[in-house]
């Protein structure tokens, strides 16, 4: 991978590179934006060729699985190709960075592809699941391994069908993940949105809480969103780019 354009760490308020750098504390929540940049299409652009005749609301719910597994259990393993043909750019990789200089860091995802962990992140927090894990229908849990092939798996503990590691419409977000993120948004002194429209909830109302909180934000994403005139910082561009460059600003001397 060619490394990014770099933006001069001149581009950057200093108050807001002085305030990392003094900052123990810091939460991230990444959105489509940042894997979009993999080249990874979002949810709803993933639907082409065959698959163009479903909407995702029809296929991302237990009554469709429940219905007929094998079309839910198709589509998933076609989005499981197309994460596997891409992988981390650098606005992941420096995410991985940025935690190695804060004491505190969490990094909280409304992706599913699962590229901060495979970037090497370590305290991440996945809202919607794991594309790239499976479990058992009928609660079992989360099963390590499986074999793809034409046919949908079973559960190796109770022979139920396995089912991808998502949050589908109708289900309830992670408890205890949920409780994580707003802890880390109450407890830090800045806040990142980054690759995100600031319209899903509940996500989107994690910024919101942190600045209430008296955190300091920052938005990162390619155009304004609905949050961007409540952020102390807007860089409006590619996170790629961006993340590297800042980085590089507050902690290069470290």
């Amino acid at each position: 991978m060619l490394p990014p354009a770099r933006i001069s760490p001149m581009n950057f308020p200093p108050e807001l590179i002085s305030f990392l750098k003094k900052s123990e504390r810091i939460a991230i929540l990444t959105g489509a934006g940042i894997s979009a940049e993999s080249g990874l299409n979002t949810f709803r652009d993933a639907q082409t060729g065959y698959w163009s005749q479903y909407r995702p609301e029809d296929l991302a719910t237990p009554q469709a699985f429940t219905r007929d597994p094998k079309l839910v259990w198709d589509w998933y393993a076609m989005r499981r190709k197309k994460v596997a043909e891409a992988s981390p750019n650098s606005g992941h990789f420096a995410l991985v960075e940025m935690e190695k200089h804060v004491p505190n860091f969490t990094l909280i995802t409304q992706n599913v592809d699962g590229y901060h962990r495979q970037a090497g992140s370590q305290n991440v927090l996945e809202l919607h699941g794991n594309i790239q894990q499976v479990r058992c229908f009928d609660g079992c849990g989360i099963v390590k391994s499986w074999e793809e092939s034409d046919d949908v798996p079973h559960c190796p503990k109770c022979g139920a069908y396995l089912r991808p590691d998502v949050v589908w419409f109708g289900e309830s977000l992670p408890h205890d993940t949920l409780i994580a993120a707003h802890q880390a948004t109450l407890a830090c002194q800045a806040f990142f949105s980054i690759g995100t429209s600031g319209l899903v909830q509940p996500a989107a109302s994690l910024a919101h809480t942190a600045r209430q909180r008296g955190a300091l934000v920052v938005e990162i994403n390619l155009d304004p969103t609905p949050l961007t005139p409540s952020v102390d910082f807007a860089l409006h561009g590619k996170s790629g780019e961006i993340l590297p460059a800042l980085v590089e600003a507050v902690f290069g001397g470290q």
